[in-house]
């Protein structure tokens, strides 16, 4: 399982890498995994400003369709236009080329209530 020391977690299978007041959020490699083959990435939230835990977009598999959670407040300013001709980058590069977001944060100490990549192993079991 592949949970990178350098990334910031949520309960529910986002990451966050910081980069100042700017953050970059996917979904982890427990997620892309349990989700199965990837076959669609909706996000049509870019220039709204969301609260922490509000939806922000979803992710079709095979089999399901998972809303997306955000990890923390602010104004999402990018998205990941691959995603739509290949969402299964998710799938097969969950923390680089899989990227969904970015996000300008409206509040840094938010990031204090993610968890560290030893707090989601012990969350996911790993």
């Amino acid at each position: 399982m592949n949970v990178p020391a350098n990334l910031k977690y949520t309960k529910d299978h986002e990451w966050v890498k910081v980069d100042g007041d700017e953050v970059t959020v996917g979904i982890t490699d427990f997620a892309q995994g349990e989700l199965g083959d990837i076959v669609y990435v909706e996000i049509e939230t870019e220039g709204e400003t969301i609260d922490t835990n509000e939806v922000f977009g979803t992710v079709e598999a095979v089999k399901t369709v998972s809303d997306l959670f955000m990890p923390v407040s602010g104004e999402i300013i990018a998205v990941n236009e691959d995603l739509d001709d290949s969402p299964e980058k998710v799938n097969e590069s969950p923390y680089e080329d899989g990227w969904m977001i970015k996000i300008k944060l409206s509040d840094p100490s938010e990031l204090d209530g993610l968890l560290s990549a030893d707090d989601y192993k012990a969350h996911i079991g790993g």
